[in-house]
């Protein structure tokens, strides 16, 4: 469960049982620019009120053309953050828009329940664009993060880009791999309990409830939620937070409350999107080309994908370079560079 040892075990007890959507069918925006991350200095105390009003940022890159290699697909800058008292990487994370998983592997052998007070922790918040779909909704199973893209109605030629880190599917309900299209979106959407769900609810908790209402507590579905036409998957909030980058749902996907309050009134019912299972990235920003690896979410493969091997070796990089096999190796999900674009020839 992406090096989380305790914390997985921990939190997997608290989160397992709130399951996934139903098992049937069932703002103006406002866009934020987040300054580069940095230490604490002018950062609130992390509350419920700081969390629903962070800033979130929006990219942008040029639009790519069909047939031809996208010109930027790195996204964010690297930063850090000097932790507070009373602090976890959970609430950091939260705070900067960061999974579990990706705040941890960014951080390996930090303590996530109480890291060092003063100490200086890594800030993942910058990422290659999976290949090749940049339209629409886009899910990366393995690096458990969404990606939405639109069109610039201001800026031609230039494409929005958000990004947000979601909690998946565990091991023995994996979220799929495939295409759908938006086909509905709920505001309090009622959670019609599973079987499999309702069994564990009676026997570990005597509870006999086969549904809850939108709106109440209990209910893990959170105030928003967008049908799917890959059935019976959605993609939703959640009323527990801290399940964000790890693999607890029975297949959905989830996102903090803040950050789908946002996104919902953003994407409009028919909005393409697909589940990809992309691992190791690469990505081109400045005439330099990056590699990001995650680890294996679900045993599926990790290798360099064609398109990326393609950009590799157009940047004359060779994939099984000792800079290469160390980005693959050590998997902590931020984009490194690994050499100088020296052709535009490769097709992503």
């Amino acid at each position: 469960m992406h090096r989380l040892g305790a914390l997985g075990l921990g939190l997997a007890g608290i989160l397992l049982l709130t399951g996934c959507a139903e098992r049937i069918a069932a703002l103006t925006p406002q866009v934020f620019s987040r300054p580069k991350p940095k230490d604490t200095s002018g950062i609130p105390i992390f509350t419920e009120e700081v969390y629903a009003k962070k800033p979130l940022r929006v990219y942008k890159i040029p639009t790519p053309q069909p047939g031809k290699p996208p010109e930027e697909t790195v996204i964010g800058e690297t930063g850090s953050y000097r932790v507070r008292k009373g602090e976890s990487l959970l609430d950091i994370a939260r705070y900067f828009d960061l999974g579990v998983n990706e705040i941890t592997d960014a951080n390996p052998g930090v303590d996530i329940w109480s890291p060092p007070v003063g100490s200086k922790v890594v800030l993942p918040t910058s990422w290659v664009l999976p290949c090749c779909n940049y339209q629409g909704m886009v899910v990366n199973v393995a690096e458990l993060r969404l990606y939405y893209y639109e069109t610039d109605p201001h800026e031609p030629g230039t494409t929005l880009v958000r990004t947000y880190p979601v909690g998946l599917g565990r091991d023995d309900r994996r979220t799929p791999i495939g295409k759908f299209s938006v086909t509905g979106k709920t505001v309090n959407p009622t959670w019609v309990i599973p079987p499999g769900i309702l069994r564990d609810h009676i026997r570990e908790k005597g509870d006999y409830r086969t549904m809850i209402k939108g709106g109440d507590p209990d209910n893990p579905l959170g105030k928003y939620r967008f049908e799917l036409s890959l059935e019976p998957y959605r993609i939703h909030g959640t009323n527990i937070p801290w399940g964000m980058g790890m693999t607890v749902s029975n297949g959905c996907t989830r996102l903090y409350p803040e950050d789908v309050e946002y996104l919902f009134p953003l994407v409009k019912v028919g909005t393409k999107g697909e589940f990809l299972y992309q691992p190791v990235k690469v990505g081109v920003r400045n005439g330099q080309v990056y590699v990001e690896a995650h680890p294996d979410l679900y045993n599926r493969g990790s290798r360099i994908p064609p398109a990326g091997a393609s950009t590799l070796k157009a940047a004359g990089v060779d994939g099984d370079s000792p800079r290469v096999e160390a980005v693959l190796h050590e998997s902590r999900g931020i984009p490194s560079p690994v050499g100088s674009e020296g052709s535009r020839a490769a097709s992503l």
